[in-house]
């Protein structure tokens, strides 16, 4: 690293402990870059060095990270996919102009963040935690992963649904009970979720009922809502959206509910199905 990324990093701890030291939340600042590369076809690992969101960080939650280039202003959300120590991995797809600036970006390097941002999954229960990810929707349920495998009155379920690539479960394999995982060519989450009805009616029956945990496109969001009503499963979403600020303050990033507008970056990003008016 250069004098002046170590220097970055030193600012950045700087406003960690400012914001502690007077029980806020720190603000934008700068971290460095761990590690970065390509997880498969289009899909790519962006791993950075931050304490404070490696211990705050919650499953569902998000950090915005800024674009070296000015003239993109807004920040873009990246939910967070795992921590370890004080790193934190991220994992993305090129979604346009600012997104592709981050796959540009090596160890060494630095980027400025803003979190962790939103409104986590509740994962107060003891259930049998059933993870339903579709392609970049999978990363921010990988953390619920992480944090249910430390418990014992616990189980998790994935069922996660890739255009191809199975570029996942190898890296959450550790934090699960039972894995699995279908490609678009074998069929859809809702075809999986079919299948392994069975197995999760034996779990309730030991007093572990569902609870779904889901985050993806919002047409698999919806069959999963509606899938999760007909088999009397609680269901919570974290949805994906454009956002601006990520704290509340643009209203870029509002979902129509039955009891009004809601910001998808301060009242969510998750949701239950009830308070989206998803169920069957």
């Amino acid at each position: 690293m250069t004098e002046e990324r170590f220097m970055s990093t030193a600012t950045s701890a700087a406003v960690v402990q400012e914001a502690e030291r007077f029980g806020r939340k720190p603000g934008r600042r700068v971290d460095e870059i761990v590690r970065a590369g390509t997880l498969a076809e289009g899909v790519y690992e962006l791993v950075i060095r931050d304490a404070y969101v490696a211990r705050n960080a919650k499953p569902a939650q998000f950090v915005n990270l800024y674009p070296a280039d000015a003239s993109l202003l807004l920040p873009r959300p990246f939910g967070v996919a795992e921590v370890t120590g004080d790193e934190v991995t991220l994992i993305y797809q090129v979604a346009g102009a600012g997104t592709r600036q981050f796959t540009q970006l090596a160890a060494g390097d630095a980027v400025d963040v803003l979190g962790p941002l939103g409104k986590p999954f509740d994962l107060d229960k003891s259930a049998n935690y059933v993870l339903v990810g579709g392609g970049l929707g999978i990363p921010p349920v990988m953390l619920a992963a992480q944090a249910l495998s430390v418990r014992d009155d616990v189980t998790v379920t994935t069922a996660f649904g890739y255009r191809n690539e199975r570029f996942a479960d190898d890296l959450v394999a550790q934090y699960v009970d039972a894995p699995h995982s279908i490609t678009n060519e074998e069929g859809n989450v809702i075809d999986l979720l079919d299948s392994i009805v069975p197995e999760l009616e034996a779990a309730a029956k030991a007093g572990r009922p569902p609870i779904v945990l889901s985050c993806g496109p919002t047409p698999m969001m919806k069959a999963v809502a509606q899938w999760g009503g007909r088999h009397g499963a609680e269901v919570q979403l974290s949805l994906e959206a454009r956002m601006g600020c990520g704290y509340g303050a643009c209203v870029a990033c509002v979902v129509d509910t039955p009891q009004g507008r809601l910001k998808v970056c301060k009242d969510g990003p998750v949701f239950t199905s009830e308070q989206l008016g998803w169920v069957v």
